[in-house]
């Protein structure tokens, strides 16, 4: 059993589609009370967690649909804070080495390539920390790019992230990024007004286009979550 922590983006159609059937069965255990699994150290760690366990089924069913692929199980809403797990199984870094070893094995890859570097990282998640924290993200942009301990650090840098994108965006700084994406379609028509219609008008046009920069974004399935 594993749920990933990186986002869905980075997987490809086996992990993606394998931790989604995989959630269900942790939520099952963790809600109904099965024995299967009950002492694994995944289940472990998700106790007392099930409001952010149906997030992350949130994030993965926003991928899926992004890449066409079928959903028709939903979990229902937990009312209240969500508290997120604080462990990790495997770091965040190596979690990326371990997809990276598996997709070298056969040539898979997911939506978003792994990142080689910080650079990398921080530019795949640049709208998403947009979304969720402005202020941070005119605070990283200059220390991924001059130094410090984000410029090269990539496993300090991907904890903050992932735990920066696990806090709800407020509406405006949501909307915000969708704008910011939605300039970068320049030449597009004018775009719509409600923010979930402008999100799959980005998401198609990205697609048409082929534009690499928003396709390989966090935010082209992430922002779907918080709609």
């Amino acid at each position: 059993m594993r749920i990933w922590d990186v986002n869905p983006g980075y997987l490809a159609r086996q992990q993606l589609l394998g931790e989604h059937r995989e959630l269900h069965g942790l939520f099952n255990v963790l809600t109904m009370g099965k024995k299967g699994y009950a002492n694994h150290p995944e289940t472990l760690r998700w106790v007392g967690c099930i409001s952010a366990l149906t997030i992350r089924h949130r994030q993965l069913t926003a991928e899926m649909q992004l890449r066409g692929y079928n959903h028709h199980s939903p979990l229902p809403d937990i009312a209240g804070a969500a508290a997120w797990p604080n462990i990790f199984i495997d770091t965040l870094a190596h979690q990326f080495e371990l997809l990276a070893g598996k997709y070298a094995a056969d040539g898979r890859s997911g939506r978003i390539p792994l990142p080689m570097n910080c650079q990398e990282l921080w530019a795949q998640h640049k709208y998403s920390v947009m979304a969720h924290d402005p202020n941070l993200y005119r605070e990283l942009g200059p220390a991924v790019a001059h130094g410090g301990e984000y410029h090269d650090n990539i496993e300090a840098l991907s904890t903050l992230l992932i735990r920066t994108l696990r806090s709800e965006p407020e509406p405006g700084h949501l909307m915000n990024a969708l704008q910011h994406m939605w300039g970068y379609l320049k030449g597009e028509t004018s775009p719509p007004q409600s923010p979930s219609a402008l999100l799959e008008a980005i998401q198609a046009a990205a697609i048409k286009r082929d534009t690499t920069y928003l396709i390989n974004s966090t935010a082209l399935s992430e922002l779907a979550v918080w709609l």
